[in-house]
């Protein structure tokens, strides 16, 4: 049964990022919503570690886990690279780590 709320948490997650990202692009010079959206999913993650195992699979498994993407992530610090973007690329991997960690962190604190 707990397979149902991952499923409903993802079809939630994964049109987010998307749409998040896509907006994003539109207005910011770089393509920093990928990190953000890790960044923020991070965060989701942490607050779901102390909820129940239902709310955990639909928030934590389900909606953090479809809605953040390494892959992308990646491709936005190699895309940064290929146009010599170098400190681009070294800032958004350095701090999209950092913070990352760290929202997972906080996120943690405060669910618990």
């Amino acid at each position: 049964m707990t397979i149902f709320y991952v499923i409903a948490g993802a079809a939630i997650g994964a049109p987010s990022r998307y749409l998040i990202d896509q907006y994003l692009r539109r207005y910011l010079k770089y393509p920093i919503g990928i990190s953000l959206i890790n960044i923020f999913g991070s965060l989701v993650l942490g607050l779901s570690i102390g909820s129940g195992e239902k709310l955990n699979a639909f928030i934590g498994i389900g909606f953090a886990g479809s809605f953040t993407t390494w892959s992308t992530f990646i491709l936005d610090i190699y895309l940064a690279y290929e146009l010599k973007r170098y400190k681009s690329a070294a800032l958004n991997l350095v701090l999209s780590t950092l913070l990352g960690i760290s929202a997972a962190w906080i996120g943690i604190k405060l669910s618990s």
